[in-house]
């Protein structure tokens, strides 16, 4: 069992070639990962190949570990006091926990969002698009900013509700708005993964559906993985499903995962079949 050492944040890094601009998606490989909260042992040796291009849905119930795995697989497990982990996690083969690697690099390539959509408030919808840059250390000529936050937020779906009002502040926009404005934020720095942790569940049925096309629209050059308790979404919006599962106390493990067409209609487990099927969680 190791402890996960955060390190310093370097706001030098060079910037990108093209900063938002669709690149080139990444694969994940998380390898016998094991996750802890002082003694209690959350995740136990979970493995899971993430294809780069695709969504990746994890489901299972609450308090099964998702979410904990989500993080791990961009270095955020390590902020939370007294969280260990062990195991590797990689991208395209590259160990993202390398000492040697800033974890602004890992950040950076691995975006992140949230279930609350999380705008800085203070912040204008623009400079809200362009603050995932001067969080990561990402250095944009003046010249190239407009075209950044408009491709940012036509990638996110967003461009056409919010190009006459650029200079209104992020929080001024509706909850689905704002998750969108947040993906735009995320998609700036051109990460090759983005996590989702349960992205809509604070959302109406109406900006839930603009998100899932949004999701999907974007999947073409990022990949996704998402965490989410709703069955619906997961077979409307994933290639590939992870079922999590945290029996009798026992740390979370991942009991299926495959492709989503095979996983709501012909799982090998029949704990898959009755979570999917709704008969528990």
């Amino acid at each position: 069992m190791t402890t996960a050492v955060l390190p310093a944040v370097d706001s030098g890094e060079p910037g990108l070639e093209h900063p938002g601009q669709p690149g080139r998606s990444g694969s994940l490989q998380a390898h016998r990962v094991s996750a802890w909260f002082g003694q209690r042992k959350v995740l136990d040796r979970v493995s899971l190949e993430v294809p780069s291009g695709q969504v990746t849905a994890l489901i299972g119930p609450s308090g099964c570990g998702k979410s904990t795995f989500l993080r791990i697989l961009n270095r955020m497990h390590e902020l939370v006091p007294g969280a260990q982990l062990a195991g590797e996690v990689r991208l395209d083969g590259d160990d993202i926990y390398d000492p040697a690697r800033k974890v602004t690099d890992a950040r950076r390539s691995i975006g992140m969002v949230f279930q609350k959509p999380n705008p800085f408030p203070a912040m204008t919808i623009y400079d809200n698009v362009l603050a995932g840059l001067h969080l990561t250390g990402v250095k944009v000529s003046r010249s190239e900013r407009d075209h950044l936050v408009e491709t940012s937020l036509v990638r996110a779906g967003l461009w056409l509700e919010v190009r006459d009002r650029l200079k209104q502040p992020g929080s001024a926009l509706s909850g689905g708005q704002q998750q969108r404005l947040c993906i735009a934020r995320s998609l700036a720095v051109n990460p090759r993964v983005l996590l989702m942790d349960e992205p809509c569940s604070a959302l109406d049925p109406t900006s839930t559906r603009v998100v899932e096309e949004t999701i999907k629209e974007i999947s073409a050059d990022v990949t996704i993985v998402i965490v989410t308790h709703n069955m619906q979404q997961a077979a409307r919006v994933s290639d590939q499903c992870a079922f999590f599962l945290a029996e009798n106390g026992a740390p979370g493990v991942i009991v299926e995962h495959g492709s989503t067409d095979v996983m709501f209609s012909a799982p090998t487990d029949q704990r898959t079949s009755d979570y999917v099927n709704g008969r528990f969680g």
